[in-house]
């Protein structure tokens, strides 16, 4: 599989892209419910159209078996952008509010109005899915965009470009290629955007964030973090072992939410790696190296940092890597080194560290040594337990009995906490995140009450502590 990337792009064609959309959204060609609606069924049956190129590349950059490109990259958003057509209606009408007595008569409500022209930059580990999901939000709500994906998934940053190029007008939404060092100040050190929307490392999110603070810029930062699998004594194992098992070793583990290490109870350790093992030959084989079901690393610096990642480690499955094929045995490591890289970084691929616990209050301690991770999953038949994790640990979200789904569902907000990233989207939290909740007060004029004008008497001020 070869490696391929962009060329920086010119001044004068970012600067292009943002001018031509700025006087675009001040048309208000975009506002009304009508285009909206039509510019979603228009990407719909763009990615219909093209979805075997989608597939194709995403197998070229990642190695994705159709199945699971379908399910994580293209499946999730005709899902996405078919709850986002049938609730955008809704999403759009006025939200009404209560109003105080003092201020009658009168009526409150909030408009939800687009913020503008908008930049989102995806990141190379779901080229597409994490480009076009925000994308449908920005849409819905209005929005002009500017598209940024990632430079490293070349295919299928090529396949997203000639969609959005073939489906709408560049002055609405258009696509800028590079290197995400010299692209991202290009982008945004010289132009006001009214919001950005980046998913990435937590290191280049917060120099997103500082090249947005000048313009006062909001951002939604979508980052990462250690997220731990917990395994409670009290479990079923083997569903525990299977479910935990796919979704570390789903996209060879090049996923923000995937289960980074995991924590199990000392009583059920040597069983728990045992299905996890047999889990693994059950997937991809005894040589996932031959299995049409195990993707690969995206390129070879990865593939360097993970072969870092176990020096000094116990290596007790797995292991064995090809650097030039860009493929990482799936690999789990016993007892890591808590104070190593390995326990330190987010991982982003296909070595599982094991660790083990006995007693409640020494697994919050260790918890805590990794803060604020984008997701954790808790594996227990034990609802007291779980609920005790979810109220005394910060994560992003989660599942109970399960792993990485939980993104999938458009009903629920997706999004991290501290350094796992700010804010939320998918469903109507999309739409809200590339909204601007505008308050109305409407005041009625045929009584004009003197109350709170002066002069202020005694009185007033009896009458006005009653109201308020």
């Amino acid at each position: 599989m070869e490696t391929t990337t962009f060329s920086a792009p010119s001044y004068d064609l970012v600067s292009n892209a943002y001018h031509s959309k700025r006087a675009f959204f001040d048309s208000g060609a975009t506002r009304s419910y009508a285009f909206r609606q039509k510019q979603l069924k228009n990407l719909l049956q763009a990615i219909r159209d093209r979805e075997g190129q989608i597939l194709s590349a995403l197998y070229k950059d990642l190695g994705k078996s159709d199945f699971e490109g379908y399910t994580s990259e293209v499946g999730i958003l005709y899902a996405e952008l078919k709850h986002t057509l049938k609730h955008l209606k809704s999403w759009m009408q006025d939200e009404r509010r209560s109003t105080p007595i003092f201020m009658q008569p009168s009526r409150s409500r909030v408009v939800s109005e687009p913020k503008g022209v908008v930049l989102i930059i995806g990141p190379w580990n779901y080229p597409f899915q994490l480009v076009i999901a925000p994308l449908i939000g920005a849409i819905a709500a209005g929005n002009c965009a500017v598209v940024k994906p990632s430079n490293e998934s070349y295919h299928t940053s090529l396949i997203v470009e000639d969609l959005l190029k073939d489906t709408f007008d560049e002055q609405y939404i258009s696509v800028v290629q590079g290197p995400g060092r010299t692209t991202g100040p290009l982008l945004m050190e010289d132009f006001r955007y009214d919001h950005i929307f980046f998913t990435g490392s937590p290191g280049v999110g917060k120099e997103v964030a500082k090249m947005a603070a000048p313009h006062l810029t909001s951002v939604t930062l979508e980052l990462g973090g250690k997220s731990p699998a917990i395994i409670d004594k009290n479990v079923n194992l083997s569903v525990a072992a299977k479910r935990a098992t796919w979704g570390k070793f789903y996209n060879c583990g090049q996923t923000c939410v995937a289960p980074d290490h995991v924590w199990v109870h000392a009583s059920v350790k040597d069983k728990f790696i045992e299905l996890v093992q047999q889990n693994i030959e059950s997937f991809y084989s005894k040589n996932a190296r031959n299995s049409e079901n195990y993707g690969r690393i995206i390129n070879e610096k990865r593939m360097y940092a993970l072969s870092q990642l176990l020096e000094g480690q116990k290596v007790i499955y797995g292991g064995d890597y090809d650097v030039d094929a860009r493929y990482f045995a799936p690999t789990l490591v016993m007892d890591p080194d808590m104070e190593s890289a390995l326990m330190k970084e987010e991982i982003f691929g296909p070595i599982w560290p094991i660790n083990t616990w006995e007693e409640e209050s020494d697994l919050y301690t260790q918890l805590q040594k990794n803060k604020y991770p984008l997701a954790a999953y808790i594996f227990s038949q034990d609802k007291s337990f779980s609920n005790r994790i979810i109220e005394n640990f910060q994560f992003g979200g989660g599942a109970i009995n399960n792993t990485i789904i939980h993104l999938a569902n458009p009903e629920l907000p997706f999004g991290g906490v501290g350094t796992s990233g700010m804010g939320n989207y998918h469903g109507k939290d999309s739409f809200d995140t590339f909204s601007h909740q505008k308050s109305i007060l409407d005041s009625d004029t045929w009584i004009d009450p003197s109350i709170k004008y002066p002069p202020y008497t005694h009185r007033k001020m009896k009458w006005i502590k009653k109201l308020l």
